[in-house]
């Protein structure tokens, strides 16, 4: 075989695997994010990495005793069946053995570490969906899990992909100095109060910071709506608070402006996508912890009415 020969072979050969299909499977039909990923991932007019995968099946899972999972999980699957022909297998084992990598979306956080476990065990690549699961005890798990068994995973709200927050966290206004951010924040008794859907605008704090909060403070405001008040290392301060819709704002080193905003859900679901096709985790899973260290330290302040709680000591806790 001459060198030329083997060249073209090799190329064709990198381009064959550069075009693969990437089968995907959900896991949780119980949630609206389940039918606008599909549609987004299954667009015949997909481009970039979205143009080589597609979702394919789906595991229904559903929680009984939260309204918005049994309410819901009928009409989600009836749209993924029969508009998107997903198959459906009665075993997450199952799933896993027809797909090349699970986006995990069950609206409750509860299941989520038993529901990662069997694809983690099948080397699968695993994107988990806000909220990445019940407590940060949880969240632990499935990362020490992942990383001992060499699987690629990350867990991120859209939000963390909003255009103006993207641009500071990337520098355009220098080195963050302090930021505020607010979304919605309903809550879901059987979680802690932000995880269900304060996640949001956690998220956008976090991406706009960084990892490397220190103490965390919750606070009511005068109309009652959530308040929390991070103090990161070297002076540094972030604020989430409940509020109407997801925006935000942010002071640096180089100027201050928006952050927080809502931009759709596709640029999340390329960076997964993604993931999936190259297995380099988009969010340090360091991050990702200490977001959900930050709601955690939250509640732990709420039930100390209002004292100052050290973020390594709910991580520390956590891991017991």
């Amino acid at each position: 075989m001459t060198r030329q020969l083997s060249f073209v072979l090799t190329f064709a050969l990198v381009a064959m695997a550069a075009a693969k299909e990437i089968r995907i499977g959900l896991i949780g039909l119980d949630t609206s994010h389940v039918t606008a990923f599909t549609k987004i991932i299954n667009d015949p007019k997909a481009e970039g990495p979205l143009a080589n995968a597609r979702v394919t099946a789906a595991f229904r899972g559903g929680s009984p005793d939260i309204p918005s999972s049994s309410g819901r999980i009928d009409k989600f699957t009836d749209t993924l069946t029969q508009q998107y022909g997903v198959k459906l297998y009665p075993t997450i084992a199952e799933l896993c053995k027809n797909v090349d990598a699970i986006m995990l979306e069950s609206v409750d956080g509860r299941p989520k570490v038993r529901q990662a476990i069997p694809v983690i065990d099948a080397g699968l690549p695993l994107y988990i969906d806000k909220p990445m699961a019940g407590s940060l005890a949880d969240v632990l798990f499935i990362f020490d899990y992942a990383k001992k068994k060499g699987v690629p995973i990350f867990s991120s709200s859209s939000l963390r992909y909003g255009k103006t927050t993207q641009a500071a966290r990337a520098g355009a206004l220098g080195k963050i100095m302090h930021a505020e951010t607010f979304s919605p924040a309903s809550i879901e008794v059987r979680h802690p109060d932000l995880f269900w859907y304060g996640v949001h605008g956690c998220e956008s704090l976090f991406t706009v910071m960084g990892p490397g909060c220190e103490t965390v403070e919750r606070r009511t405001t005068g109309d009652g709506k959530i308040e929390v008040i991070g103090k990161w290392k070297g002076g540094r301060t972030g604020i989430f608070r409940e509020g109407k819709g997801y925006g935000g704002h942010a002071k640096g080193t180089l100027g201050e402006g928006e952050v927080g905003k809502y931009d759709g859900y596709a640029p999340l679901v390329v960076e997964a996508v993604r993931m999936f096709q190259t297995g380099k985790v988009p969010v340090d899973p360091q991050e990702t912890i200490e977001l959900f260290a930050f709601m955690e330290a939250a509640d732990e302040s709420k039930r100390q009415d209002g004292k100052p709680v050290k973020l390594m000591g709910i991580i520390a806790a956590a891991r017991q």
